[in-house]
């Protein structure tokens, strides 16, 4: 058994769950079981317990007896219940619930016939109704403008498929709460990736897909010696072309510097870790590209909380982390047993390797109670000390479970079998994955990501703010007598105390944010995590807003050299940009007038027209993630737009009152003299963090919408068609402006959008681990 206990204990005597305020938050906004009225008919001990119940249940199939079952039951609920370790958000929904499916991930293979994208695209569907996200490579389909001879047209090529994937995942809901997340993969090799690798530039493109290109040894080879390589079509392995390598990899540097998309995964490097070769080669991951998966297998994640294993002393308590190893592992393996699965492919390949990916979470936080800095060769060698143990425990206790209940059924055709050594009852054991929900409940930091800001402003009712302080930082202010209210939330706008006198430097030090440290320690540490990980990593490499091109490139060679598996960049603020120019158009404006004469030394004031007493309006509704947009515009004697007013239907509160800010400036734009089409070019394309597709195309945020409606609204008067926006190399590039010219700086940069707010809560988002998420109410999204 797991651990000695007298006798099984009863409801009443297990301990109560250690939970935050935002953890009870998250609970019971997204786990806790609801009647069909909407209200709660569980409290998070009960689903604890509800879990743990459920995933003990393998137990039977291993001749335990009731009194058994109990006590691994009672184990795997106190572990969960101290938020020592915590499983996939799947497994809180799925286990014990007519829903069943436990699993976080997912790999569907596409083949180059109709049957088989047509097939696919229904698995995937059922895959994210089921609350599983999904991985796919396209890197079977032929190109473009191939020749299909069944019919005799031509294939609309990985790209097309791509899409339409991406439109049947917007109008599915995972679990029924939310839309899933994919991962699409090309090969650097394939015909169509200059497309691929440039598709996802325009914001609003593929919302619902992440995107990484495949990168070869051989591509890499090439790379580095300045030549070129083959493009082939995976149709008849015939040459396509001959390409620079250089000029490729220029080309995914640019555009993850301009959006973080693609992301790059090194393809050779995952499979030189695949314990199964002999089945095929791995040629996807899941959606966030820390589990390389063969096409039908899937994987059940579970993290440990390495913030509640300091001890008094402030040493690591290594002998509990033992012990949560073995528990883990145990729990993992059971919920492959317990699993139902949404196809029986997934069933039996899942069974035939039974991967498990357990990895951790709280790891700033552990650094921070030991008072070392995340940029430091200390946390470095601290991280492949604490990995290094848990990835060794866990195939010295997956192996134990192989004695017991067999090794994983292709064991004869595995990396083991072929060196001769211990089989262990899972293939594979380890993965650093997202922890953005599963953290809140832990009370931890996510992951192996730093802290991403130690104050941040809680929305918690209309207009009232609340100021969460890490702990651990609340707790050193107090001791070393800085704190204030006033100081905290100059933190909390600044987002890093390093700018800060009051604050000594010995703290300064320790307590960095995301984006103190440079993106070389973060490359490092996701390399020292991986050193000791059997699958990959799951981390966003931060950059600040000012990083040029070739700080992406140095990351990205400094990956591949450090032998991680892949790398998902992201510069701050490079996701919601608007550039404000003055080029010299000789466009005419239309004249303000009257105005008041200017005052010498200063410019003019114009000052809006005053409203008459009657006005003629237009209404119109708008679908946007927030709820229906209803937007009047009304105008004057001349036929002329004059104000416009906005109410959301029932969502009310943050969203209604952004509605209303942006209506009320451009009322007193309009009422100013200020052309509609500048306004509309100005609002229109920004873009939020849940862009949805309305009846009319894609809706990117709240200013958007209103733009799209003012457009509308004036197409509808001349009977023109939409303005264009010309979308050239140059308009991506406000770096550049800055560069070619300093002083212009402020005038060019008119939002940086360095936190986009939650749609559920308002609170700022931290983006991590390829995620945004909400660490307030625990909302997030991927892709």
């Amino acid at each position: 058994m797991l651990a000695k206990t007298t006798s099984a204990k009863r409801k009443s005597d297990l301990i109560e769950p250690k939970l935050s305020k935002n953890a009870v938050t998250v609970l019971e906004k997204r786990y806790l079981r609801k009647d069909e009225n909407g209200n709660f008919i569980e409290t998070p001990k009960e689903m604890f317990l509800r879990v743990a119940s459920h995933i003990a249940k393998a137990e039977y199939n291993y001749k335990a007896v009731k009194q058994e079952v109990k006590k691994v039951r009672n184990i795997f609920y106190e572990v969960m219940a101290r938020r020592e370790f915590l499983p996939n958000s799947p497994t809180f929904t799925g286990a014990g619930t007519r829903l069943g499916q436990l699993s976080a991930c997912f790999v569907l293979p596409i083949e180059d016939d109709m049957e088989s994208i047509l097939d696919t695209q229904h698995k995937m569907g059922m895959v994210h109704k089921s609350g599983g996200g999904t991985g796919f490579s396209f890197s079977r389909l032929r190109p473009k403008n191939s020749m299909v001879q069944s019919t005799g047209g031509v294939s609309c090529g990985p790209l097309g498929f791509l899409q339409m994937y991406n439109d049947t995942t917007e109008q599915i809901k995972q679990g029924g709460t939310r839309r899933g997340a994919n991962m699409g993969i090309l090969n650097v090799e394939h015909p169509d990736i200059l497309e691929f690798i440039n598709y996802k530039r325009e914001e609003g493109r593929l919302n619902n897909f992440n995107i990484s290109v495949a990168l070869t040894e051989n591509f890499m080879k090439a790379l580095s010696k300045n030549e070129k390589y083959f493009l082939t079509n995976p149709r008849d392995k015939k040459v396509a072309k001959k390409i620079s390598a250089r000029s490729v990899f220029r080309r995914i540097v640019n555009n993850a510097w301009h959006n973080g998309e693609p992301g790059i995964i090194f393809l050779d490097h995952i499979n030189r870790d695949n314990p199964t070769p002999k089945l095929g080669k791995i040629e996807s991951t899941n959606p966030c590209g820390e589990q390389p998966l063969r096409p039908y297998e899937s994987c059940n994640l579970g993290s440990i909380n390495l913030s509640t294993l300091i001890t008094s002393e402030k040493k690591i308590d290594y002998r509990r982390l033992d012990y949560l190893v073995r528990v883990a592992v145990r729990f993992m393996d059971n919920v492959i047993d317990m699993n139902k699965f949404p196809f029986e492919e997934i069933k039996k390949e899942t069974k035939r390797t039974r991967k498990i990916g357990l990895g951790v979470m709280g790891f700033a936080d552990m650094l921070l109670q030991l008072g070392i800095p995340y940029n430091s060769k200390r946390a470095l060698r601290l991280a492949e000390i604490v990995m290094k143990f848990i990835n060794k425990k866990a195939l010295a206790y997956s192996r134990r479970l192989a004695k017991k209940r067999g090794a994983f059924p292709i064991y004869k055709k595995s990396v083991y079998f072929d060196l001769g050594v211990e089989p262990p009852r899972n293939a594979t054991r380890t993965t650093i994955a997202p922890t953005g929900t599963v953290s809140i409940i832990g009370g931890c930091s996510s992951g192996i990501e730093p802290i991403f800001a130690l104050v941040f402003t809680k929305n918690i009712l209309d207009g009232e703010k609340l100021l969460e302080i890490n702990p651990h930082f609340l707790k050193v202010a107090k001791k070393f007598g800085f704190f204030s209210k006033k100081l905290m939330k100059r933190v909390a706008e600044k987002g890093s105390i390093q700018d800060f006198e009051e604050i000594p430097e010995e703290v300064k030090k320790i307590f960095v944010t995301a984006k103190d440290i440079s993106p070389k320690w973060h490359v490092r540490m996701q390399a020292a995590f991986q050193k000791h990980t059997d699958n990959a990593v799951s981390k966003t490499i931060n950059f600040p807003f000012e990083a040029k091109k070739k700080d992406i490139k140095e990351a990205y060679m400094l990956a591949y050299k450090l032998g991680c598996k892949g790398l998902t960049v992201y510069r701050d603020g490079s996701r919601n940009i608007q550039v404000l120019t003055t080029n010299g158009s000789s466009k005419k404006k239309k004249e303000i007038s009257p105005v008041p004469a200017p005052i010498e030394g200063q410019p003019p004031k114009i000052h809006p027209r005053k409203r008459p007493a009657v006005v003629h309006g237009f209404t119109y509704k708008i679908k946007t993630a927030y709820g229906n947009l209803y937007v009047t515009i009304n105008e004057d004697d001349k036929g002329d737009p004059f104000e416009i007013f906005t109410h959301m239907g029932k969502s009310g509160g943050f969203f209604a009152a952004k509605a209303e800010a942006i209506s009320r400036l451009v009322s007193l734009a309009l009422r100013s003299g200020v052309d509609i089409k500048d306004i509309i070019i100005q609002i229109k394309g920004i873009r939020g963090p849940s862009p949805i597709w309305g009846e009319e195309g894609m809706v990117l945020s709240l200013p958007d919408a209103i733009g799209q409606i003012l457009d509308r609204h004036m197409n509808r008067k001349s009977g023109q068609m939409e303005l264009s926006y010309e979308k050239d190399e140059e308009e991506f590039q406000p770096q550049k402006l800055i560069e070619e010219n300093p002083s212009r700086k402020e005038r060019s940069i008119a939002d940086i959008g360095l936190a986009p707010a939650c749609p559920e809560c308002g609170s700022m988002l931290e983006l991590g681990e390829g995620c945004l998420k909400c660490p307030s109410c625990g909302f997030s999204r991927c892709g």
